[in-house]
């Protein structure tokens, strides 16, 4: 029995800690050389209560770094570490500067409560302090014919290396930066600032550049998409006063052309067609009769002309022939008889 109170009592100090407490984020990733904020919201029972922010994994050994009734860490532009309270909004933010790779470990996001029988509300943070680049936006999008930038972040150490812009997949097509920190041409301009990014615009966007392509700095490269939208087409239309044939007044109602009413012209047309086929028809089968009987009569004509040329002849001869006359003898046979 008297281990159980004395187990009870040892507890009594977290009881406030795990009911109501302090949060933020579990991990933070940071380049190196940048600076980190890191906010940390708490209960409102909390609101007059002193903050702190210090480097360990326990509150006894935690070297304090920044507390809020300290009034020299306040100023976040200067200070390596400075801290922030805002009461209305319950959150406090902390802030830290030029990281390094040694500033990397676990911290302590605490509200000092103080007292034997309670512990300090706080969560417990890491922070991890890398070298490398990132980038604010890794998918740049833009019309074609618009400009696009990208910053491209490095840690402390690559501040001096020579900064690149390459097309993935083509490192003949990398530009760099050089001695001089920039570079320009008609459709890329480099700035580095030398001390944490590099800007790469691309001007005049064609969808010909469509791609992927790397920010680069010495050995370190990350990734960026870049995606063109064809130019909008625009077309103007150009509205003439009506004249007296074009006037809405003098222009018959436009008609709606029914289905039935379509069914039934499409049917007057067939007709036409159907009668229009058959008189053709007629009209040549006539035609090809009275051309057959023609050629059947013109070896009768022709034999006949030259009886009557060989008659001619023969009463110049012999006299006149009043009284001959000429014998068909059989039609088929088109054979010609004078007497």
């Amino acid at each position: 029995m008297p281990q159980l109170f004395t187990l009870t009592l040892s507890l009594l100090p977290w009881i406030s800690a795990f009911l109501c407490g302090v949060t933020t984020a579990e991990e933070f990733e940071v380049l190196e050389g940048r600076s980190l904020t890191v906010p940390c919201h708490y209960d409102p029972q909390y609101a007059g209560y002193v903050k702190y922010w210090c480097k360990g994994s326990m509150r006894d050994f935690c070297t304090s770094l920044a507390r809020t009734d300290d009034p020299r860490a306040i100023n976040p532009a200067v200070d390596k570490v400075s801290i922030f309270d805002d009461p209305v909004q319950l959150v406090f933010t902390v802030t830290m500067n030029n990281l390094k790779e040694h500033d990397s470990g676990w911290y302590i996001c605490g509200v000092e409560i103080g007292g034997v029988w309670s512990r300090d509300a706080a969560t417990y943070p890491y922070i991890k302090v890398i070298h490398g680049m990132s980038v604010v936006n890794n998918i740049l999008t833009g019309e074609e014919g618009s400009s696009v930038s990208v910053e491209c972040l490095y840690s402390e150490r690559y501040r001096e290396s020579e900064k690149k812009w390459c097309r993935s997949g083509d490192w003949s097509s990398c530009l760099s930066t050089g001695s001089e920190g920039s570079y320009e041409d008609t459709s890329v301009a480099i700035s580095d600032d030398r001390t944490k990014a590099f800007t790469v615009t691309l001007k005049n966007l064609q969808m010909r550049d469509i791609g992927w392509y790397w920010c680069s700095s010495g050995y370190q490269k990350i990734a960026v998409q870049v995606l063109v939208t064809p130019r909008p087409t625009t077309t103007t239309s150009v509205t003439l006063p009506p004249t007296a044939c074009q006037s809405d007044d003098l222009l018959p109602p436009p008609r709606h052309i029914s289905k039935d009413s379509w069914n039934g012209q499409g049917f007057v047309l067939k007709s036409l067609m159907v009668c229009s086929s058959l008189v053709l028809v007629v009209g040549l089968s006539l035609l090809t009769r009275k051309m057959w009987k023609r050629h059947k009569q013109d070896p009768l004509l022709r034999q006949a002309k030259e009886m009557k040329a060989r008659r001619n002849e023969y009463s110049r001869d012999v006299g006149d022939l009043h009284d001959t006359s000429v014998i068909y003898h059989n039609k088929d046979s088109q054979e010609v008889f004078m007497h």
